[in-house]
């Protein structure tokens, strides 16, 4: 899942990037409002964590900008922890979630996790589809309630993506854009070699290769 972390304090930023990167995320940050604005518009983003009070360009002006494009991405807002008229003016531009400064990070995790299922129409506690759970703070997926198996970071990555869009044909392109950072991304050959160490994991029938077009996670009709 590739996040836009919009923020403009070095201090804050990067342990916060490096945090989000341990949890299985890709994260390009943004430090001024106007860039964030542009690369929001611009690039597939899952989700966006943006803070209100941005140089250049104000937080809010920047998710009402996205809003009134039509671009429907998730957007945690952070406020200051008083700031209650930020919250509120936040929801009314669209926000879907606010997290408080100071927070924790497992506090923010958690947030964006529920966000996510609830974008992807996931309503328990754990990602589990078609007999799969993967577990998101372990890193770990177990099939039909066996025991869990260990992940790779891309192999996690690339498991939620599928399992959070199962049912719908994703090409490698996608795939790509949402499992890889921009300095590592591979060919479509390293991809394949991915998706047959998955399917020795979960098995050979949850993910479907359709020709020309790329991958499907479900059952077969």
């Amino acid at each position: 899942m590739r996040l836009l972390l919009i923020e403009d304090d070095p201090a804050f930023f990067e342990p916060l990037a490096a945090d989000l990167r341990g949890a299985g995320y890709i994260v390009d940050t943004a430090t001024d409002g106007a860039q964030g604005e542009f690369m929001g518009a611009t690039e597939p983003y899952d989700a966006a964590i943006l803070d209100l009070g941005l140089p250049k360009l104000a937080g809010l002006e920047v998710l009402k900008c996205w809003r009134d494009a039509g671009n429907h991405m998730p957007v945690i807002v952070l406020t200051a922890r008083d700031a209650w008229h930020e919250k509120v003016d936040g929801f009314k531009a669209g926000a879907d979630d606010y997290v408080c400064k100071p927070f924790h990070p497992q506090e923010l995790l958690a947030r964006l996790q529920a966000v996510l299922k609830r974008v992807h129409h996931f309503n328990q506690a754990k990602l589990k589809v078609f007999g799969v759970e993967l577990d998101e703070e372990e890193q770990t997926a177990a099939v039909a309630g066996g025991e869990a198996q260990p992940l790779t970071a891309i192999e996690f990555r690339l498991l939620r993506y599928l399992m959070l869009n199962a049912g719908k044909v994703l090409s490698k392109a996608q795939l790509g854009e949402h499992v890889y950072s921009e300095s590592a991304e591979p060919d479509s050959n390293v991809l394949e070699v991915y998706v047959k160490r998955l399917r020795k994991i979960v098995g050979n029938d949850l993910i479907h290769t359709r020709r020309g077009q790329g991958y499907l996670f479900g059952l077969k009709p």
